[in-house]
């Protein structure tokens, strides 16, 4: 069975920063893209970041320029480099990331249950 442990929320001041993880462990062959989102009560859960087996990224325009997502693959780690946050970033972080358990299996997509961050003025 595979599972996605997300790490490193806590309260922070705005204006500060937070790094936050995610490892995969479990029966792995592979992980193809992975990403972060994020939700708030009462609203959706919205997409953060990705980034793609190879190591291109996106983001969404709120956090261009302050986050960086990055992955060590040996690690099977996903990491979200937070920096300049601001209250609105306040969310419970989840991680997604795209796995296949055998070579002859396709790829699936798992996720965490969540950190939260809050981001206090």
């Amino acid at each position: 069975q595979v599972q996605l442990v997300e790490s490193g929320g806590g309260l922070v001041q705005a204006g500060g920063s937070l790094r936050l993880s995610c490892v995969a462990s479990g029966s792995i062959n592979g992980i193809n893209g992975a990403g972060w989102y994020r939700q708030a009560p009462g609203k959706q859960r919205d997409l953060v970041a990705t980034i793609t087996s190879a190591g291109s990224t996106n983001y969404t325009d709120s956090v261009k320029g302050r986050f960086t997502i990055s992955r060590d693959n040996a690690k099977k780690t996903v990491y979200l480099q937070m920096n300049s946050l601001k209250p609105e970033d306040t969310a419970v972080y989840y991680c997604n990331a795209g796995i296949r358990v055998s070579w002859y299996r396709s790829f699936e997509d798992y996720w965490g249950k969540g950190t939260l961050v809050t981001v206090s003025s």
